[in-house]
């Protein structure tokens, strides 16, 4: 049975894929992205199962009128996909209060406002479907990723509690975690490097920048199966919670499984040592 998607973020890259996936599967897509002509031109061949909205994830008024838009187009949003964001990298004692807010304001403030908005939808359903998408980087952390990573740390405690709530209304959370995919996230018009100020971290802000260059357009994953696996998971009634994507994805979580466990063994008698 054909369903309605949100897809933030949907004119390029890996929204973009999951729009076309969700299309070719024979379901109804909400695009939404900053540049509204764009991806309606990108997906002219859905005439009226593609509704391509502006919004811009910041702005929480810009949620409530597309989820508005959305409802009045098609009654029903069955399966939200909180796809829209970026990576800002770069050494954290070089980064200021501006960049961290602005990879705040998108990963994560920018699927508060959309969930909130499209929840009451949901719950007077008392169905639907949330993907939100984190990344290797909400698994663990990494070297000049400080910002990325937190904020996609954020949506794993932001997505495991949501889960909870809103569970008795027949709304299921899956927290993507994909591994290293072939879009543009690597490309310049995508990705944010901070620029080093700080001597010490000169050799290192240069290093990453060109090892991240180097695998741009390089990277393992597939991201037209990834997004196949997205609408496959839609139709079942229990999807994952967590839901690692790529081998490599499965090898970070596997590995940080063992990590954990081997650090909680190893200091179990001290842990536990704390009460009266």
């Amino acid at each position: 049975m054909p369903k309605t998607w949100f897809i933030t973020g949907a004119g390029r890259g890996l929204g973009a894929e999951i729009t076309q996936a969700a299309l070719d599967a024979g379901h109804r897509v909400i695009g939404t992205a900053r540049n509204r002509e764009n991806l309606a031109r990108k997906f002219m061949s859905a005439g009226d199962r593609l509704l391509a909205l502006t919004l811009d994830v910041t702005d929480e008024s810009h949620a409530k009128s597309a989820v508005y838009a959305a409802s009045a187009k098609f009654s029903k949003i069955d399966v939200l996909v909180n796809n829209a964001g970026y990576g800002h990298f770069g050494l954290f004692e070089d980064s200021c209060s501006e960049d961290v807010r602005s990879q705040f304001d998108t990963n994560v403030f920018g699927a508060m406002n959309v969930t909130r908005a499209i929840l009451p939808t949901m719950r007077r359903q008392r169905s639907g479907l949330i993907f939100n998408l984190s990344s290797v980087a909400g698994l663990r952390g990494g070297a000049g990723g400080s910002l990325y990573c937190a904020s996609k740390h954020a949506i794993a405690g932001f997505s495991e509690s949501l889960a909870k709530e809103v569970a008795p209304f027949g709304i299921r959370v899956t927290i993507v975690e994909p591994g290293f995919f072939r879009t543009d996230f690597l490309d310049p018009s995508s990705v944010r490097y901070v620029e080093s100020r700080i001597e010490d971290y000169q050799d290192a802000a240069l290093n990453l920048q060109t090892t991240y260059g180097a695998y741009n357009r390089q990277q393992p994953g597939d991201p037209r199966k990834l997004a196949q696996t997205l609408v496959r998971l839609s139709n079942d009634e229990e999807p994952p919670l967590h839901f690692p994507v790529g081998p490599d994805a499965v090898e970070i979580m596997s590995a940080k499984i063992a990590n954990h466990q081997h650090e909680l063994d190893q200091w179990r008698d001290l842990s536990t040592s704390t009460n009266y």
